[in-house]
């Protein structure tokens, strides 16, 4: 455990001053218990009262350059931004959320044959290291226009013959009468660190490592308490194994248990059709705020 009486270092955290990336960098960190202050992000920095962190508001595609450089000890940002920018970076931790994919797009009169499609094309592009790096592994010979914000508009203004942009549900692309052909990465949000982390924040990044595992195993998963016919319990104990194994308890009605596990919400609905068949009843779901294994 860490003693904040002692003289502690604190491990600088840089987060994205803004968006939802945000939104759910801080929400985690405070799920977490570490993080019980008010959002100071006007002032760009600001301190955990009971944790020794301290959190930088930056732009997203600086993130991984004040890592590097060491003037943040992690960040929590899109592996989008980390692809691109190509910085001495380790990826700590995959954090499941701000998922997304880098896909190549093209208008949608046009027809698609495939990657050679876009030989002497024009693609426009926030992420030129990303595209050339594609273009390079498919010998694929292109010019490619760097452009910041609104890429998708590049083809309608006759800018760009296709762009390459982050997509998520694929509506803006829709809108603007574009369609998906290639996806050449996929993202989501990570927690990188400077390879150059001195050990005591090694240290602290391990505790917090552990909380936010805890706070994300939580998310994916569920308590489920049932009442089942011992005739089958075997077969219901196959379906929930839980972290372990299964609590079972005696019912006062003989040939009935109650028991007690835990489900992946992945497989929640189709393990719930087969826990019934098996003739489960009483089924109750309740949501888990932290699993620590």
């Amino acid at each position: 455990m860490i003693n904040l009486k002692s003289k502690q270092e604190y491990l600088k955290i840089a987060v994205q001053k803004e968006g939802r990336l945000s939104d759910r960098s801080l929400e985690l960190i405070k799920e977490s218990g570490i993080f019980h202050m008010q959002d100071n992000r006007r002032k760009l920095v600001s301190k955990g009262e009971n944790f020794p962190v301290e959190i930088l508001y930056l732009r997203d595609d600086d993130i991984p350059q004040y890592v590097a450089d060491g003037v943040a000890d992690i960040g929590i940002v899109g592996e989008n931004e980390v692809m691109e920018k190509g910085k001495q970076v380790e990826i700590v931790e995959r954090l499941g959320f701000a998922r997304c994919r880098i896909s190549l797009a093209i208008p949608q009169s046009e027809k698609y044959s495939g990657p050679e499609y876009f030989n002497g094309k024009r693609i426009a592009t926030s992420y030129p290291r990303i595209l050339q790096n594609y273009l390079d592994e498919k010998s694929i010979h292109a010019e490619i226009h760097e452009i910041s914000g609104s890429v998708e508009i590049a083809p309608g203004i006759g800018l760009a013959d296709a762009i390459l942009d982050i997509v998520s549900t694929g509506s803006t692309l829709i809108h603007n009468r574009l369609r998906e052909v290639e996806v050449v990465a996929r993202s989501e949000a990570v927690i990188i660190a400077s390879p150059a982390l001195k050990p005591v924040k090694r240290k602290i990044l391990d505790d917090l490592l552990f909380r936010f595992q805890a706070v994300q195993r939580s998310k994916n998963s569920k308590y489920i308490l049932l009442n089942v016919p011992n005739e089958n319990l075997e077969q219901i104990v196959r379906l929930l194994p839980g972290m372990k194994s299964p609590t079972i308890m005696p019912l006062y009605e003989k040939g009935w248990s109650s028991l007690h596990s835990v489900v992946n919400e992945d497989e929640f609905w189709d393990i719930i059709e087969k826990l019934k068949k098996l003739g489960a009843q009483g089924i109750l779901v309740i949501p888990i705020e932290k699993m620590i294994m």
